[in-house]
């Protein structure tokens, strides 16, 4: 969860009267919303949307609407299987990579990728409103489901091999290789 998430929750008050962190605030909605709160589970679900679109704009940039309504799908139903509220965000974010990763591939063909100076994609980071600029939206876009996924999820979210690797069900060698690949075609578009 980065900055951009946490201003939507942090109006919500702690029990000392001081500003809840964001987790303890998603947290005490998760409890309500696991025992039958159709509001809490409303409230849940309005408060994770950006951050799940976010995610799954550059995994699935054809299909993002589908992408989303799969991954918040995902989370109403398996809401109830959550042991730790307190791991809430990083729960959604397994299921909204899983699900958009799913959409992304059942999308018509893609072209074949054209690479980008990816070297340069660290300063290219979300604007104020969590969009990529266009350009690198475009040149995401036409990489493959599998390379995008990794690509988004190493260099914009800023997880660690071993985290994408689980996030996405692979071997962390998998992910090694195809950081490689999607890294090399990101820079062969980029530079056309």
């Amino acid at each position: 969860m980065d900055r951009q998430d946490i201003q939507g929750i942090q109006g919500i008050q702690g029990e000392d009267g001081g500003r809840a962190a964001p987790w303890d605030a998603a947290a005490a909605l998760v409890r309500a919303a696991q025992d039958g709160d159709a509001l809490a589970m409303d409230e849940l679900l309005a408060l994770v949307t950006p951050y799940v679109t976010r995610l799954c704009r550059p995994i699935a940039p054809h299909e993002v609407a589908d992408a989303v309504q799969e991954s918040l799908l995902a989370v109403f139903k398996g809401l109830r299987t959550l042991r730790d509220p307190r791991a809430f965000y990083g729960w959604v974010r397994t299921a909204t990579v899983r699900e958009a990763v799913r959409v992304a591939r059942r999308a018509p063909a893609e072209e074949p990728a054209d690479p980008a100076d990816l070297a340069r994609l660290g300063g290219l980071r979300a604007d104020a409103d969590g969009e990529l600029p266009a350009d690198v939206r475009d040149v995401l876009a036409r990489l493959p489901v599998r390379h995008r996924a990794v690509l988004v999820l190493r260099e914009l979210e800023g997880l660690d091999e071993a985290t994408v690797a689980g996030l996405l069900g692979v071997p962390q060698g998998t992910v090694k290789s195809r950081l490689s690949r999607a890294r090399s075609s990101f820079r062969k578009a980029w530079s056309r």
